[in-house]
């Protein structure tokens, strides 16, 4: 580790020691309903293949699904290649809420929608701000 890292490192003020932990906190927290989606998927596969059926997907897609949704949410925890996993979260979150939550009429499902597409606004500013100082992309961009 360089010097001027070193210097940087042990130089966190509050308000950046704050701002890199709630990143962290954020990354986890999206990160956390996708995780356990995907181990739910793994426990309930057929229920899921039938799930992705009634949205009109074919149920071979539900292996990458899962794989997506687990491995995914690793990258985001971890702060690996964030603002690209992030950007294809929100369109994910996006298709789910237009393909199996489009019936506004029903409560359940207004709320479901509304809540994928505030899940997709959180991912959109992941991908604007970038991971934050506690992920490996940052400790990639310094050692450059």
């Amino acid at each position: 580790m360089s010097t001027s890292t070193l210097s940087t490192s042990a130089n966190i003020d509050g308000s950046s020691l704050f701002s890199a932990s709630a990143d962290l906190a954020g990354r986890i927290s999206l990160a956390a309903i996708f995780l356990l989606a995907g181990m739910n998927k793994i426990q309930n596969y057929e229920g899921s293949a039938q799930y992705l059926a009634y949205g009109g997907l074919p149920e071979f897609l539900l292996p990458l699904v899962i794989l997506f949704e687990i491995g995914g949410a690793l990258a985001l925890v971890a702060g690996f290649q964030v603002r690209l996993t992030a950007l294809a979260f929100a369109g994910f979150s996006l298709v789910t809420a237009a393909l199996f939550h489009n019936n506004l009429g029903n409560q359940m499902q207004f709320l479901m929608f509304f809540k994928n597409l505030a899940i997709a606004g959180g991912f959109l500013v992941v991908a604007a701000h970038g991971a934050g100082r506690f992920s490996l992309d940052h400790r990639k961009s310094t050692k450059q």
